[in-house]
């Protein structure tokens, strides 16, 4: 015998088996207890909640931070054949009376709130009106007031307890160092709650990090090359950068569009709305867009300025592979990120304790970029996981090298130094290699730079490789960014290495190769190639992009995303075995039986029409 919760995950979600921790979450809320769960983006945290809603009397509240998703969210259940619903500013008083009629009748499993809601008095008069099964607080990392998606409306989330403390709460997040743990259990009263973490590992995601010497190029590379009609997010850290951005890519040929908070309230909506909808769009954004992106097929995000936290560059990676198919996330890095950075932590709001603390997070960051080591583990380290090398992310498939840069670090501090006791001067780092390597500039003329005794001296070394050691000096703290206008001076520690008393070894820069292959005016890069296909045979992979194609004009016509019909994962699962009925095809994970009864006889017929296996 099933049960019920296996039953349920069958019968309606299509998945044969439990993965990781799930069956004990569910079966520990579905008891009546509290859970705060840590799972990483495309775990499965949304049925530790979805199913003891399901199986427990009457129905369960989501607390979601992000209205825009609420609808796709239920849109996606009700696919399913689950009871939905929510209710925020989006709708019209008669579809929230609607709504509303439904969850005091008994009519609905699920009811998505956003968070702001229940700090109304209306709000809370209506819950105690329900039978509640459960509440789940999604992205409880939001409750961290220092931390990267902080959500004031999430401080009062203590109310789920002080009034309703008979309804078993589920805390989910993907995201959370052992400090914002404690937060969120100290901040939700979840002190009794059973705390489940998952390993944050997502094996799927190759992560990559390289030079920023010609971005452009470099996404545009990634892009052609790897992602191919691939749905991906690019982050950019200014709403100006994320126009130039999809801009750029736009007159490329690639589907790409903007996204961030100074744009009309209809053009994100519209713009989200197509890449949740359509296969292959890339969507250019600030950190303002993303989180909770239900969106399973996202195959790569990449990064054109430099994340502030490791929190933060996980969250956001975190968007692509949530099927579980691979997956990439890559950044384009330089010297310009770090200065932009410190600036912004120097100018920012709050005391010295705040600033201090954006410091390390920006810190971990830079030791990320510039580690020797295995990149998951450093990122799995910053969470307090251990872990061996991963042999797929960029430093352990291609391990860098390392060189003794104390004597380059000497010749940099030393021109640094002069500047400041012989002239009262500080610049930044353009004009500092322009002396080193004894370039005779108008500017070096002009402030007479010609005449240091360091002119000259470091001619060996490019302006590549000198931008690598200002970076990595920057980035571990023997060096630092004076003032507003980036420009250069000492540290405590710099001292140590001018005395010879600190070595300093950095990693080798290495200058970006050329497009890896050229591209005909007939348009093989414009060729649509889904990487989730990458690993199927040349036959199975005719069969997926028919499936695919198939999918796109169903999801049209419903107006549903297409991943909502089928994932990806699915469609690869179909295409490899080729199930010649309905029971056969029952049993490909995503397959549940609603979607058995409203897509099967097609799919059955695209399998069969699709060519033989040689």
């Amino acid at each position: 015998m099933l049960s019920p919760a296996l039953d349920l995950l069958r019968t309606t979600f299509g998945y044969d088996s439990f993965r990781g921790q799930q069956e004990r979450i569910i079966s520990h809320v579905t008891g009546g207890g509290d859970a705060l769960v840590l799972m990483p983006t495309g775990g499965g945290k949304s049925l530790c909640y979805q199913l003891p809603a399901m199986l427990r009397p009457g129905l369960g509240i989501v607390i979601s931070p992000l209205i825009a998703l609420m609808h796709d969210q239920v849109t996606a259940l009700e696919a399913l054949g689950v009871r939905a619903g929510f209710v925020n500013s989006s709708i019209s008083a008669a579809e929230r009376a609607a709504t509303e009629r439904a969850a005091l009748a008994g009519e609905l499993d699920l009811l998505y709130l956003a968070p702001e809601r229940l700090g109304m008095e209306w709000t809370q008069a209506f819950i105690d009106r329900l039978q509640v099964s459960v509440f789940a607080i999604d992205e409880a990392h939001c409750v961290s007031q220092w931390g990267h998606d902080f959500r004031p409306d999430y401080l009062r989330l203590s109310v789920l307890h002080d009034r309703w403390p008979g309804v078993p709460r589920i805390a989910l997040t993907a995201t959370a160092t052992p400090a914002t743990r404690r937060e969120i259990t100290e901040r939700l009263a979840l002190q009794q709650a059973e705390v489940f973490v998952s390993s944050f590992d997502r094996p799927n995601i190759r992560y990559r990090i390289e030079a920023k010497q010609q971005p452009m190029r470099q996404l545009l590379d990634l892009i052609r090359d790897e992602h191919p009609g691939d749905a991906g997010i690019v982050y950019c850290l200014s709403r100006n950068s994320v126009e130039k951005t999809a801009d750029a890519l736009a007159r490329e040929g690639i589907p790409a569009l903007p996204y961030h908070a100074g744009l009309p309230g209809a053009v994100r909506a519209a713009n989200q709305n197509r890449f949740l909808r359509e296969d292959g769009v890339v969507m250019v954004a600030t950190i303002a867009f993303g989180m909770g992106i239900d969106k399973p097929d996202v195959r790569f995000v990449a990064h054109l300025d430099l994340p502030r936290s490791i929190e933060g560059y996980y969250q956001e990676t975190g968007r692509a592979g949530r099927d579980g198919l691979p997956a990439t996330a890559w950044m384009a890095y330089g010297l310009a990120d770090v200065v932009q950075q410190r600036q912004l932590i120097d100018s920012s709001d709050g005391d010295d304790a705040h600033k201090r603390l954006l410091g390390r997070h920006l810190d971990s960051m830079l030791a990320l970029c510039e580690t020797l080591r295995c990149r998951r583990q450093v990122i799995l380290d910053h969470f307090g996981e251990a872990s061996q090398p991963c042999g797929n992310c960029d430093t352990c498939l291609a391990p860098p090298e390392s060189w003794d840069g104390t004597v380059a670090a000497q010749k940099l501090l030393s021109t640094i130094v002069r500047l400041k006791r012989e002239r009262n001067q500080q610049f930044g780092a353009g004009q500092l290699i322009d002396i080193l390597h004894g370039r005779r500039t108008d500017r070096v003329a002009q402030w007479r730079h010609d005449e240091l005794s360091t002119f000259g001296i470091g001619a060996d070394l490019t302006d590549v490789q000198w931008r690598g050691v200002v970076r990595q000096l920057l980035a571990s703290g023997l060096l630092a960014v004076s003032d507003r206008f980036g420009t250069l001076g000492p540290t405590e520690s710099s001292w140590t290495v001018l005395r010879g008393e600190h070595e300093v070894w950095l990693r080798r820069q290495v200058a970006v190769a050329g497009s890896r292959r050229r591209r005909s005016a007939s348009g093989e890069a414009a060729r649509s190639r889904s990487a989730a296909a990458a690993t199927l045979a040349d036959d199975d992979r005719t069969l997926f992009e028919a499936l695919r194609a198939w999918r796109a004009e169903v999801a049209r016509a419903a107006g549903l995303p297409a991943y909502v019909v089928f994932p990806d994962a699915t469609l690869v699962g179909i295409a490899q075995t080729r199930p010649g009925s309905l029971d056969a095809l029952s049993e490909i994970s995503g397959v549940g039986a609603k979607k058995l009864e409203q897509y099967g006889a097609d799919v059955l017929d695209l399998v069969a029409s699709a060519p033989r296996r040689e």
